[in-house]
């Protein structure tokens, strides 16, 4: 397995979750307190290990784009008035070493057929697949800890990997689901992966251990998806690449540490602002006062 070096973060999506919030705004460029979402991913890869992230993006999306780039006129006025703190805030996003590039997918066909379309910016290394939608918070502060606990579990097991989250069992349905047989799951632990099964009635899911959307994956993943055949609603399936994939390698489970913020829905969204807004060193004090006063 090659060194992981490459992350594929698909913002292609039309965001319906969070109309009308997202009409014209993408909702990766949403903020959580005071950053967009989009941020908190790509600074998670970052510090993961990642150099090389390759938005899978759409052609109205380009303040996503624009938001990691240099803003001359922006950085000029910040220092001149000696605001230091903030200028560094929007001039030190990304290490010199990082790189962003796009690729476009022209039609929504699916979370597979957007990975695919980064084929040739993989070519034939390992990856990782990492989703806008989620945010993965950390009690620590370091939200990048299961992520960076994935990229190890990979190269120490050579397996794939897939992040999970234990959810109630009274709503395994909402999520998919991966058997990893009678394993009893601990958080920083990988299992290997039976199958995985999207939204299982209540009482027979093989698990409640919920797919997240973080994943690491070998180069082979990519020879899979040119094979796989669109499935529900037409569209080309990751998972039915994985499943694929388990009949070749093994593939495991990684039961996160942290925790999930969905920013792909309006609950999920507002729930999120005040997580991080709680641990927001600037903040953080006057929300938890604010909050302590108020009768709900």
């Amino acid at each position: 397995m090659t060194k992981l070096r490459k992350i594929v973060i698909p913002v292609a999506g039309l965001g319906t979750r969070v109309l009308p919030a997202s009409k014209v705004i993408p909702k990766e460029m949403l903020t959580v307190v005071d950053k967009p979402v989009i941020q908190y991913v790509i600074e998670e890869a970052v510090a993961a290990g990642f150099t090389e992230i390759i938005l899978v993006t759409r052609a109205s999306k380009k303040s996503i784009e624009a938001h990691f780039e240099t803003h001359a006129e922006l950085e000029e006025a910040l220092e001149r008035k000696g605001k230091l703190e903030l200028l560094a805030s929007v001039r030190d996003i990304l290490p010199p070493d990082v790189t962003i590039s796009t690729v476009f997918q022209h039609e929504p066909l699916g979370l597979g057929h957007a990975v695919l379309c980064a084929a040739g910016l993989i070519g034939d290394d390992d990856f990782a697949v990492s989703l806008p939608d989620v945010l993965v918070f950390h009690s620590s502060g370091d939200h990048s800890t299961d992520l960076k606990a994935v990229v190890a579990a990979f190269e120490q097991n050579r397996a794939a990997q897939i992040m999970v989250e234990r959810v109630p069992d009274d709503k395994v349905n909402q999520y998919g689901i991966v058997d990893c047989g009678d394993v009893e799951f601990q958080p920083g632990e990988s299992h290997n992966v039976i199958a995985m099964v999207e939204k299982p009635a209540i009482g027979s899911a093989p698990s409640n251990q919920s797919i997240i959307g973080r994943y690491v994956l070998p180069a082979r993943t990519m020879e899979l998806l040119k094979q796989t055949l669109p499935g529900a609603g037409g569209e080309i399936q990751l998972t039915d690449a994985i499943d694929a994939l388990i009949a070749e390698m093994p593939v495991q489970a990684y039961s996160m540490q942290g925790q999930t913020c969905d920013c792909g829905n309006k609950l999920g969204f507002l729930l999120a602002n005040v997580e991080y807004g709680l641990n927001h060193p600037e903040i953080g004090s006057g929300l938890r006062a604010w909050l302590k006063q108020q009768e709900f």
